[in-house]
């Protein structure tokens, strides 16, 4: 049902999950623990998968806090559960008990942060545009606010599409080497003419080390390969399929 990071697990009073698409009640395209609260599944199975999850942290299904992700840098800080509508943002941090941070993720990298020692923990949604728009930055620097220490903080990277998924086109391309040409190496030869493979979890790994982060681990794990485990939208496109489940990627303090 989840998948755990050892190199997060050894940190001191911090819980986090990496659900996969096992164990829920979801069934067709969202089969089965579909986390997506913008996705069409019905709502009673989304609640059911979610309230699921949030048992794995202790806490009410109300407590498993989202966010309405829009592929940016923006970072909320989190109390406990939103009053109103959910914030549109990409990432999370926090210092209290009692609340799981909870990304959604069908392709795009899913981040968990803490510095243990803080009590300070963040969780980020990384697609091409959050990684390139600095969230990975923004999430470091909302939790330092808070405590942390960024030398001390490890980010983990979840189920993430992989280089070996990920064609682009030209126009991609040219936007990551007019930044900065350095981000060339982040491509490679693909089959089609003027296309390239993109290698999104290595890039996110160079924003975690701009960032000063102590340790970054990435999982490797893609999602676009793995269907029993993962949801992919690229995978859901490829198949002309309506719709897709969303994996959650959550952490909490003990």
């Amino acid at each position: 049902m989840f998948i755990t990071s050892p190199d997060l697990a050894a940190e001191s009073g911090i819980r986090h999950a990496f659900f996969t698409r096992e164990g829920g009640v979801s069934t067709g395209i969202y089969a089965s623990l579909n986390g997506g609260l913008g996705s069409a599944d019905p709502a009673e199975s989304i609640a059911e998968n979610r309230r699921r999850m949030a048992a794995h942290f202790n806490v009410a299904p109300t407590h498993l806090v989202s966010l309405y992700q829009v592929h940016s840098a923006d970072v909320e800080v989190v109390t406990g559960p939103w009053s109103g509508d959910r914030p549109k943002a990409d990432a999370m941090v926090s210092v209290a008990h009692g609340v799981a941070l909870g990304v959604s993720s069908a392709d795009c990298g899913p981040i968990l942060f803490a510095d243990g020692e803080a009590g300070v923990i963040g969780a980020a949604h990384a697609g091409w545009k959050g990684a390139f728009g600095g969230v990975v930055a923004a999430t470091v620097t909302a939790m330092e606010k808070l405590g942390a220490r960024r030398e001390r903080i490890i980010a983990v990277l979840g189920p993430t599409i992989s280089a070996k998924a990920y064609e682009v086109g030209p126009e991609f391309t040219e936007r990551f080497k007019t930044e900065n040409a350095t981000y060339a190496r982040f491509f490679s030869a693909s089959e089609r003419p003027a296309h390239a493979m993109f290698d999104l979890p290595a890039f996110i790994g160079l924003r975690a080390q701009e960032a000063g982060i102590g340790r970054f681990v990435d999982l490797s794990l893609c999602t676009y390969a793995d269907e029993q485990r993962f949801f992919s939208y690229r995978r859901a496109t490829h198949r002309s399929e309506p719709d897709y489940g969303r994996l959650i990627s959550a952490i909490a303090l003990a």
